[in-house]
Parts: structure tokens; sequence; C-alpha cells
């Protein structure tokens, strides 16, 4: 247990549940289901199960320290791995890795996203230990799929070969984010898994796919040898981390890697990526709709995601597949079906109306 590490990446935005979630409190600090635990919080809360308080680090963006440790109070300094620029997943697990490489060369590590909604708990964690404990006999890379339960197309797809032991396959491709039509392909297959973004491997493994697949990020990285771990780091990583080359794990060493194996999960796992998967997921009426953390009337409505302030009361009427959202000073109302272009639409904000609505 004292080998085993936990990496939270905790930096994003959140764009797609704007205006809920803002640059200013990104979706990963919010409590979406008035659990009085924000989804940081819960994942944290999760790992501390099996993995010992101080071996859990947080990376984020460095203008969300004060936030960590706000909601995190047993979170000490050192486990604070503040990036100075968001330079995507892959560049985030190579500081992670170096980092934690520095305190213990033999480290097994799982890296997981903030912002993931977890059902059933007890099988996650044991699904978590089935994993260190493969990574830490073999040197391998190790992800977490879930088996579709519809056509998605938020998801990237993870396609396996036959066999295997304690649910562990080799993987054969990953698959971006597919068309409707290949998702459903994808799903009546029964071949394909959803890619999780939940990784475990043994700091030795994940060290030598860097060297291998993105030279040039373990370039950037090996200038700050023998900085890791003290308290040269910091100043080393704000000059340093911006030079990084912008790319996710999965496009740089995941999809290319010979060594990469799955685990078939099963914990009831939603990504919480959209508010369409925020619907799938809450509690809702006769006619599927569905009003968070505020009273509501549906006439001759349905299907629909509400959220507003507390205590506010929305009375919708003739309305059918929407979302509607409001959060300090701003209110989107959006095809469930469009829900994919928020993205967009908060950069249209950006550009009409500055920063004040971001």
């Amino acid at each position: 247990m004292k080998k085993n590490y936990c990496v939270i990446m905790s930096g994003g935005i959140g764009s797609r549940f704007w205006p809920f979630s803002r640059e200013s409190r990104p979706k990963q600090f919010l409590d979406f289901f008035g659990t009085g635990r924000s989804l940081l919080q819960q994942t944290f809360d999760r790992f501390k199960q099996i993995i010992p308080n101080e071996n859990i680090f947080i990376a984020t963006n460095e203008k969300y320290a004060d936030l960590v440790k706000e909601q995190l109070p047993e979170i000490k300094d050192n486990q604070l791995l503040l990036e100075p620029t968001r330079r995507n997943t892959a560049p985030c697990i190579a500081y992670a890795s170096y980092h934690i490489q520095a305190i213990d060369p033999e480290a097994n590590i799982v890296v997981t996203p903030a912002d993931h909604l977890i059902l059933q708990e007890h099988h996650y964690l044991k699904n978590i230990q089935t994993g260190l404990n493969f990574v830490g006999k073999y040197p391998s890379l190790l992800t977490l799929g879930v088996k579709p339960i519809r056509p998605e197309t938020g998801y990237g797809y993870i396609q396996t070969e036959e066999g295997g032991a304690d649910n562990i396959q080799k993987v054969k491709a990953f698959t971006e984010k597919p068309n409707y039509e290949l998702a459903k392909v994808f799903f009546e297959s029964g071949d394909f898994f959803w890619n999780s973004g939940i990784f475990i491997w043994n700091v030795k493994a994940i060290m030598e796919a860097f060297h291998t697949y993105l030279p040039d990020t373990t370039r950037c990285f090996n200038q700050g040898l023998g900085k890791y771990n003290t308290p040269e780091e910091a100043q080393f990583i704000k000059e340093y981390y911006p030079m990084c080359q912008n790319i996710s794990i999965d496009y740089g060493i995941m999809e290319k890697a010979e060594n990469v194996y799955m685990l078939v999960a099963d914990f009831g796992w939603s990504d919480l990526g959209t508010w369409g998967s925020l619907h799938d997921l809450s509690e809702k009426d006769e006619s599927l709709n569905v009003a968070l953390k505020c009273k509501s009337l549906f006439i001759e409505s349905a299907n629909n995601l509400i959220t507003l302030p507390e205590n506010k009361l929305a009375v919708i009427q003739g309305l059918n597949d929407y979302i509607v959202i409001e959060s300090d000073h701003a209110l989107l109302i959006c095809k469930k079906s469009e829900e994919q272009r928020i993205k967009q639409y908060v950069a249209d904000v950006s550009i009409k109306f500055g920063d004040t609505y971001l």
C-alpha cells in the first residue's frame, strides 16, 4: 500500500457545463447533487480508503491552488502539483510521474480525473486494487474500460483482444469520439468499451513510455532532474512547463504503445462530461424531466433538464428535450441534441462580452 500513489487531475475549466461551471470555479469544485461534497472532494474521499493520504497528489492549474486547499485542507503544499498553464493530459502526467519518481522509484500510480461520478464505490475500489496489483507485477500501461450501456458519441472507445485473466485484456485499438452511426455499431458489436480516462501503471513503465513516444516532453522535464520534490521544483515548472507539447496521454502514448492493457470495469461510471450525462444520472419525473437545486412545475413538457439558483421556481410549458441553466447573471437555453455546441457558445460569449460571464 505504501508504494501506491494517486494523481487526481483537477485543472480543467469544464466549459461544457457553462454557465454553472465557470473559469473561476470549474465543475470539479462544484456539488452537483447536493451531497455537501464537490466532485474533487468525492474523488479524494474515495481514494484515501485504499491509498495513504500523503500519497495522493492533486494536479491543477496554479490559479486553483487556494480552491483545492479550501476544499481539501488535509492536503499539504507538497501534494499540490501546480501547472502554470494548460497543456493537456500528457504534460500533466509527465510532471506527476517525475515528481513521484523522485519520492519512490518503485511507485505504482493511479491517474484519474477529478470529475467522475462513481455509483458503486466498493466495486470501483476493488477494480483499482486489481489494477495496482497487476502493474506491480507486469511492466504495462493499464486503462479502465466500461461496458457501454447505450450508443454514446461523447466518449472514446477501446477495442480489446480476446482472453486475459482478472478481466484484463490486451488493447487492440483506441477510437476517438465517433458519430452516432459508428457508436451504434460499437455498442451492438459488444467488442468495444468506453474509455474511462482512468489509468494505472508503475512509474518505470510510464517513464519508459514517455522516453519512447514523447521524447520532446522528457527532454523538457529532464532539465529538472534533482529538483523534483524540492523547493526548486516550482520555479523549474513555471519556466519549462509552458514549453511542453500540448497533447493528450491517449494520442501521445496510449494509442502507440505495445504494452497497453484494459481492465473491464463495472462500477456505475460517468465522466459527467455533459449536461446530457447529468440528466441520464438524475432522478426524473414521469415525463423524464429533471430539476436540480430549484423548484419546478412542468406542463406539457418532457425530457428537459432545468438548473436554477436554489429556491427559485421554474414553470415550464410546452418544452421538450431542452437544457435550461441559470447561474450568476447568465442564462442558457439549449436543445439537448445540440449541447456539444456549448463550448462554441462560450467562445462566442467571450468574443462579444469579454470575460464578464465566463
